[in-house]
């Protein structure tokens, strides 16, 4: 298990590596940084000396490997707008983008799975043909479309919430929260059941065909012959084995979650990573954009991890191999 893990980690380096290599080449072709730093009237001579001092002179390969010794070193650079450290503007906006991410992903975890389980244990009901062509509605309207919708019913017509912004924040050193006051909490509501909708959608829909398929399998019809009850049947033998395919999806949508939060926060003008990291591209801000990208590769990496140890955890066959 130890060298199992060991393979992981390298593999997760090594596709870390190319995030970094992907990221920091594909940006060298979206502009000048320097035409974003000064003014029009600036000389050949004064846009030369940033850029010598930037570093921009040098070939990509040496940029490349300086901006890795830099992350080893927890050094991100300087940002190409603000003149101020990258890492410290990514921990300025990491709370507000995990906390949204957090709250959406449980918003679709713990509606998703057992909407699931219902419709599939019970498929001719009303309620789960109203739940299923909701869920269809749910994963067709783009993500843009139903936050304007939601700000329009609940800020604009009822007034009940918020419509942009982030407040409420209780200062706990190194972390602002908006999560422990009621006003917090009416700010974040609709950005995160905007971004969690679609995942819940696709949660429930994959926990449903996976239920289905293995309540016609030969093993629950031998549980039945056995006697047990139904409660134990749909529970603990189907449920349980259905979600040895959902944790892969589930991780990987989580993961999406953090990746796609750019449309939500620019919608509801939430100060996140995902509204910083659109900042950065109107500006040509080639470390804060890179940086991003590490810190999304990194996310996965550690989600595709952490779903290889549920796999250990769910699964007993992957135990005894």
């Amino acid at each position: 298990m130890l060298k199992f893990f060991a393979i992981r980690i390298v593999q997760g380096a090594i596709v870390m590596l190319v995030v970094a290599l992907v990221s920091f080449t594909l940006f060298r072709y979206l502009g000048d940084p320097v035409n974003s730093m000064v003014s029009e009237d600036a000389t050949i001579e004064d846009r030369e000396l940033i850029r010598e001092s930037l570093g921009l002179n040098d070939p990509v390969i040496i940029q490349y490997f300086r901006f890795i010794g830099n992350v080893v070193k927890g050094e991100l650079g300087l940002s190409f707008r603000t003149r101020s450290s990258v890492a410290n503007l990514l921990a300025q906006r990491l709370p507000a983008t995990l906390e949204l991410s957090l709250v959406s992903a449980l918003f679709a975890l713990i509606f998703g799975i057992p909407m699931g389980v219902y419709t599939a244990l019970k498929p001719r009901a009303l309620l789960s043909k109203f739940t299923l062509v909701g869920s269809l509605i749910g994963i067709s309207i783009p993500t843009f479309l139903s936050g304007l919708l939601f700000i329009y019913v609940f800020a604009v017509i009822l007034g009940w919430l918020p419509s942009q912004g982030r407040g409420g924040l209780v200062d706990l050193g190194l972390w602002k929260t908006s999560l422990l006051t009621f006003e917090g909490w009416s700010y974040i509501i609709m950005p995160a059941i905007t971004l969690g909708l679609f995942q819940l959608t696709l949660i429930m829909r994959m926990v449903r065909a996976e239920m289905l398929e293995v309540m016609r399998t030969d093993f629950i019809k031998f549980a039945r012959a056995r006697g047990l009850s139904n409660r134990m049947i749909e529970y603990r033998h189907a449920l349980k084995n259905s979600l040895v395919p959902v944790v892969t999806v589930i991780g990987l949508q989580l993961g999406s979650v953090v990746a796609f939060a750019i449309i939500t926060e620019s919608v509801f003008n939430w100060p996140g990573l995902g509204q910083m990291f659109i900042q950065a591209i109107s500006f040509v801000d080639i470390p804060v954009m890179s940086a991003y990208l590490m810190f999304v590769g990194a996310f996965f990496v550690a989600l595709n991890l952490t779903v290889d140890i549920l796999y250990f955890l769910i699964d007993p066959r992957l135990r005894e191999q």
